[in-house]
């Protein structure tokens, strides 16, 4: 087996607030090799960008350890982890937000080019910054535009390839095209699948479109309140079905077919407080098939089929 670019071992995030510590990711585990696409999706809340986050340091996690390329990055320093730094880089959701206002298209994207002292030429950092245009399909009469003259596709490829800019291995997509038109969504979408092609990048693709997640990933990691609840390849999870949370999410994605919405899946109940929880299955309250024992105990992600794990006393069950 390859040794994962990225490995995750027992990563938490936790926040102090007025009324006790919120568990924003609790206990995550997952490895990553080189040139894949791991999905990672569910509802708003459950923690999925702040584990693309803690992974890359922009939030220091509470405890836990992170490999990357084989180096341990969990407790590096500043001045130590800057030379990783290049190698990971994040897309963002907003197009908008996350450029500066005050900056044009070029020094945007060569930007990170200044930081890392490369190429301190800057007629040769200008070529290259139209060569990254090229790539990310920007017609380099924008060079000296402003966020503001361009649409919302266009923006967002600036933080393509503003994150390509230093040649990194592996880049975290948090929510890339939610806030594009569908139309739009999927050329960003089929240009970063390209990019992938092309450089052998590696992602950690986060979202909430189950459609698209399917798309797109190799394999897909199921999160509730800051747990991850079911992994499996792609395929895999949307045939074979096991936690009933996934069932749920995959029941709500939109089918044009008459009476399609009569097999969707209604959850019901209250949410878990994600702020000091109980132990037991976070998911229970609102669960089909919740038990006395999934109010107990927490069950712990487990193996039930080839590269297809489960948290749930009763995945079986919840398969037939």
């Amino acid at each position: 087996m390859a040794t994962p670019l990225l490995e995750v071992k027992h990563l938490t995030k936790f926040y102090k607030t007025h009324a006790g510590t919120l568990h924003a990711v609790d206990d995550v585990s997952l490895s990553l090799e080189a040139g894949k696409t791991l999905g990672v999706v569910g509802e708003s809340g459950c923690g999925k960008s702040t584990l693309g986050r803690t992974i890359l340091h922009l939030v220091e996690p509470t405890s836990g350890q992170i490999f990357f390329d084989g180096k341990d990055i969990s407790r590096m320093d500043a001045a130590t982890f800057k030379e990783s730094r290049k190698w990971m880089q994040i897309i963002f959701q907003d197009p908008y937000a996350s450029l500066n206002p005050r900056m044009t298209v070029e020094d945007t994207i060569e930007e990170p080019l200044r930081i890392f002292g490369i190429m301190k030429d800057s007629a040769e950092r200008s070529r290259y910054v139209e060569s990254l245009m090229d790539s990310v399909g920007l017609a380099r009469r924008l060079k000296r535009s402003y966020p503001h003259e361009l649409d919302g596709g266009r923006r967002q490829r600036i933080g393509v390839a503003r994150a390509l800019a230093l040649k990194p291995k592996f880049i975290v997509c948090d929510e890339p095209v939610s806030a594009l038109d569908v139309s739009i969504q999927a050329q960003i979408l089929n240009l970063m699948q390209d990019l992938q092609q092309e450089q052998k990048l590696t992602y950690l693709f986060i979202t909430h479109d189950l459609s698209v997640v399917r798309h797109i990933s190799d394999e897909i990691v199921v999160m509730y309140l800051g747990q991850a609840v079911e992994r499996a390849p792609a395929n895999e999870l949307f045939e074979h079905t096991l936690h009933p949370y996934t069932k749920a999410l995959l029941s709500a994605i939109p089918i044009p077919k008459p009476h399609a919405a009569e097999n969707r899946i209604v959850l019901k109940g209250e949410l878990t407080s994600p702020i000091d929880p109980k132990p037991g299955c976070r998911f229970a309250p609102r669960c089909p098939m919740a038990r006395p024992e999934c109010y107990k105990a927490t069950p712990e992600l487990r193996t039930v089929a080839e590269g297809h794990s489960v948290a749930c006393f009763f995945a079986q069950e919840a398969s037939t």
